[in-house]
């Protein structure tokens, strides 16, 4: 028994939908069925199908001891589960259901102040532990349960999975999908963390199988366009076959029989139970026929299948405008002409891929021939990948800048360094000459030097002197701050760093930006004294004081900057009084590529970049804003020990 365990995989089964998980003829069968088993099959090893509850199959994988190796669920496509999982399987979606007459629902703000049901544990419950709504919550077991509670008027919407809601909608007629989908979700494979192991098996071969277009072959079997999969229970296909037969029978009872009224009348049953018979499955063959449909239809890009005379056989009507605008280019301004990219296509049968653009947006178009006569055009928007390649290319020119930079800092340190050495030499010789000045004005009372009383002229140039000498200190401490800034990262070499010299450097480096506004600077004594890189930390400050200059009005604006020390913390506050941000703002502040400031040449990437490293020094960065109230931007970091 033992060795046996170690060559089985236990695969925990809790669904009735076809075409993923049934029974049929006591078979176990479908996609995630077959899949797993040809996973299997790879890894050597023998799959074991065990059914039981969707909740204990849930508690199951959460318990390492429990017999349950691998179940199939869903998971929101932006939102990972906590358990080891696989890659994607395959896409679905949850949308609302309320009753028949109900009005539709458009958005998650129709939802507000509804009594909705989730089902506890599903996928929908995943995405909204991430996303909390305004409605009233009602958690069931089931979502049959909550079409049970639709009913019976104990709530007002239900949020399932569409797969199972396929299922449910002729068993309650009255039960009706009310939105388009809500929520994108994928199918995939987890097991308990300890078996992660046995969770990258699973990946690699269910990789393996992607390459090798095997797959691709699963997919098409049990989704594939054109092909309806039917759950027909075996007794429903005996009851078929014997409808059949008694339809024979009785034809043959009415050649050979003299009984020909009796005969015409059972023809007339058997005719009349075949027609109800063939009506029922022709509906359900259209029901899910749309419902396939209306996942094609909810992918986000988008496939259209036309003829060599420019006919439109299939699409999905995803973008498909684009297709024929004239505002639709190739990215090197080219202008795009359907008809002759198709007839290219077919008559080189070579595949068609190309970059293009349309507006202030970036698509791939893909034409491939899958006909003498026939082709599929492949629509996908790579706009954020385009901005990420155009980052990666701006990031190397600030590189170069970097470099430039630095050799020109170094350039202007030589002169800063004759000038500060002279001006010593100058304030010397300053001294030593008042005495022989003193002197000669008793020589030669009319003596003036440059124009001036000797007493008053000796009083400006040991001034301007000071002044030289203050002012070439000065260059040299941007040039120093300014070469420390251009150096290569080492993550390496972390040393103990001064959050107050922090605070200096980074002011004296946007002297230009702050110098408009009014800047409160308060330090804390002892200084606070973090584990970290120096330069990163002054490109972080220095991005959240510009960020605090751009919000706030010229003249008016002011900033606060302060330095704190707890026991076990030091952090950094800055605090303006500009326009705010709004929560949605808030919330995506942080992404890469999210700017207010678009029309102004921003980038996105400021705030992203000061996020990542704030992470990479286990530190915290706490954001509060209000709309025309300024923003505060604390920096928490632990303390150096």
């Amino acid at each position: 028994m033992p060795a046996l365990a170690q060559e089985s995989i236990v695969f925990g089964v809790h669904s009735k939908t076809a075409p993923l998980e049934w029974r049929n003829n006591g078979v176990d069968q479908g996609f995630n069925i077959e899949l797993i088993d040809r996973i299997g099959q790879l890894m050597d090893k023998r799959i074991l199908v065990r059914r039981k509850s969707f909740q204990q199959l849930v508690k199951d994988v959460h318990n390492p001891d429990s017999d349950i190796d691998v179940i199939a669920v869903v998971s929101p496509v932006n939102l990972d589960r906590k358990l080891s999982q696989s890659d994607p399987i395959y896409a679905t979606h949850a949308k609302a259901y309320t009753l028949q007459g109900k009005a539709l629902i458009n958005s998650w703000a129709d939802l507000i102040g509804k009594r909705v049901a989730i089902k506890k544990g599903a996928f929908v419950d995943v995405y909204l532990s991430g996303y909390p709504q305004q409605f009233e919550r009602i958690d069931v077991d089931l979502y049959e349960t909550g079409f049970q509670r639709l009913i019976n008027n104990e709530v007002d919407v239900v949020i399932a999975e569409s797969f199972v809601a396929r299922r449910l909608l002729p068993l309650y007629p009255s039960v009706r999908s009310s939105s388009d989908a809500l929520i994108y979700g994928a199918f995939n494979f987890v097991c308990n963390g300890k078996k992660s192991a046995l969770m990258d098996q699973i990946n690699d071969a269910l990789r393996q199988l992607k390459l090798s277009g095997e797959y691709d072959k699963l997919v098409n079997k049990w989704f594939g366009t054109g092909r309806e999969k039917v759950d027909l229970t075996s007794t429903q296909q005996r009851m078929f076959w014997l409808a059949i037969l008694i339809s024979i029978i009785s034809a043959m009872g009415m050649i050979y029989t003299g009984f020909i009224s009796v005969s015409l009348h059972k023809r007339k049953k058997a005719l009349d139970a075949e027609l109800m018979q063939r009506r029922r499955v022709e509906a359900e063959i259209s029901a899910l026929s749309k419902q396939f449909q209306s996942v094609l239809d909810g992918m986000p890009h988008g496939v259209t299948i036309v003829n060599q005379a420019m006919q439109r056989l299939w699409s999905n009507d995803n973008n498909i405008h684009l297709l024929v605008s004239p505002e639709f280019r190739y990215i090197d301004n080219h202008p795009f002409q359907l008809k002759s990219a198709v007839l290219d296509t077919l008559s080189d049968q070579h595949s068609l891929t190309a970059d293009m653009v349309y507006q202030q947006q970036y698509w791939q178009l893909q034409i491939h021939p899958i006909a003498h006569d026939q082709v599929v055009v492949l629509l996908e928007e790579s706009t954020e990948q385009h901005r990420l390649r155009h980052a990666n290319e701006e990031a190397s020119r600030l590189a170069s800048l970097g470099e430039l930079s630095a050799g020109i800092a170094h350039e202007i340190n030589n002169p800063t360094g004759l000038i500060v050495h002279a001006i010593a030499l100058f304030s010397a010789a300053m001294k030593d000459l008042t005495p022989a000045a003193q002197h000669y004005i008793k020589v030669n009372p009319f003596w003036q030097i440059a124009g001036l009383e000797p007493v008053k002229a000796m009083d400006e140039l040991a001034q301007s002197c000071d002044t030289i000498n203050e002012g070439a200190q000065r260059i040299s401490r941007i040039v120093n701050d300014l070469k420390r800034y251009a150096l290569p990262h080492l993550a390496s070499e972390n040393t103990a760093v001064s959050l107050n010299e922090v605070v200096q450097v980074a002011l004296r480096l946007t002297a230009n930006q702050t110098k408009t506004h009014e800047v409160i600077i308060e330090l804390n004594s002892p200084t606070p004294m973090v584990m970290g890189d120096a330069q990163q930390l002054h490109q972080v400050l220095i991005n959240l004081i510009q960020n605090a200059c751009h919000a706030c009005p010229s003249h008016t604006g002011r900033l606060y900057i302060q330095t704190h020390l707890t026991a076990q913390h030091a952090k950094i506050s800055i605090s303006d009084n500009g326009c705010g941000m709004d929560s949605a703002t808030l919330k995506r502040i942080t992404e890469p590529f999210f700017t207010t400031r678009r029309t102004e040449g921003g980038t996105g990437l400021g705030l992203s970049v000061c996020s990542r490293i704030i992470k990479a020094h286990n530190a915290e960065m706490q954001i509060h804003s209000s709309q025309g109230k300024g923003t505060q931007i604390n920096l928490i970091f632990p303390l150096f020990q």
